[in-house]
Formats: C-alpha cells, sequence, structure tokens
C-alpha cells in the first residue's frame, strides 16, 4: 500500500472519528485523547497530520467542497446558490449536522458564515452593488436566513427538500409569499 493510501485512510478515520464524537457529545464535549481513541491512531500519529481537533473539523470542512457553489443558472436572479448548496447538504446530511448543527462548534459555524459572506458580496457587487458598510449588512442578513434554514433542517427541527428550503430562502430575503394565500 502507497503512503499517500496510509495517509488517506489515517486522516479519514481521524475525520469520521470527530464527526462521530461530535453527534455523541457535542464538539466542546470532545477531546483529542477520545479522537486518538475513536480512530485508533497513536497520538503522535494524530499530530503528524493535524494541529489540534479544530484542524481536523476545519479539514472535514475543505473536503465537504460545500461552500463553492456553481454559476447560477439564471444570470440576474441573486443567490442561486441556495438550491444546489441545499441539495449537496442532503448528500452530506450527517457530516453537516457534526459541523453545523446544535452539537457543532463554533467556530465551524463562524468560518462557514464567513465563506458564505464571501460569496454574496460577490454575487451583489457582480449585480451592481457598490462595496459599503451597507453591502456588508445584507451579506449578513442573507447569510444568517441561509444559516438558520439550513441549521433547522440538518439538526431536524424541520423536514423539507432541498427545492422547499431553496422557495424559503428566496421568500425570506425577496419578501415573496412562497405559500399562496388560502381560500
Amino acid at each position: 500500500m502507497s503512503e499517500d493510501r496510509r495517509v488517506r485512510r489515517t486522516r479519514r478515520a481521524v475525520q469520521e472519528a470527530v464527526v462521530a464524537l461530535i453527534l455523541e457529545k457535542g464538539y466542546d464535549a470532545v477531546t483529542v485523547t477520545d479522537i486518538i481513541d475513536r480512530a485508533d491512531v497513536g497520538r503522535s500519529t494524530f499530530y503528524a497530520h493535524f494541529t489540534d481537533k479544530q484542524d481536523v473539523l476545519f479539514s472535514n470542512f475543505e473536503e465537504l467542497d460545500f461552500l463553492r457553489p456553481e454559476p447560477a443558472d439564471r444570470p440576474g436572479r441573486l443567490f442561486e446558490f441556495s438550491l444546489p448548496m441545499f441539495e449537496h447538504a442532503l448528500e452530506h446530511r450527517r457530516l453537516l449536522r457534526a459541523l453545523l448543527g446544535r452539537r457543532g462548534g463554533g467556530p465551524m459555524v463562524a468560518r462557514a458564515e464567513h465563506v458564505l459572506a464571501s460569496v454574496v458580496k460577490d454575487e451583489l457587487v457582480a449585480a451592481g452593488r457598490a462595496p459599503s458598510a451597507t453591502l456588508d449588512m445584507l451579506a449578513i442578513c442573507v447569510v444568517g436566513a441561509f444559516m438558520a434554514l439550513l441549521r433547522a433542517w440538518i439538526d431536524g427541527d424541520i423536514t423539507a427538500t432541498p427545492a422547499d428550503l431553496d422557495a424559503a430562502f428566496h421568500a425570506a430575503i425577496t419578501l415573496d409569499d412562497p405559500v399562496p394565500p388560502a381560500r
């Protein structure tokens, strides 16, 4: 077996261990010793690959490729990233629950929000908005709506399809009503 395979296998074992432990105990309660024991690796092996548990958490996020949206299908419509991201989240729901859910780590949520805010600002600037403090605040609001909906869904507080989540997200940020009025 090549060294690259061993490295990948070790990293994957540690990453999977941290996800399982977060879902069981919550991020704050997980220790490096817990991770080492669960992954069945030595302490020196762990530190050869990662600096600490947050580094493991961030490595899961980087490999997820979650916040790299595809170009918009319909130019001119803002925030087209949402449906592909909700669909991607469906495929990786367990991992996202560990990374971004209520048992996940605050640093991961902050990092996801920061990356997504950058995506939102870039879209707004590409649509003709000038960079400003107001634009930054608008991006925070859009990200807050997206993340709140995503987190409620991955934690099981709501049941919906990615298309339903996308419709609700767009309705919230545009103030359109996704549900026709009752007759």
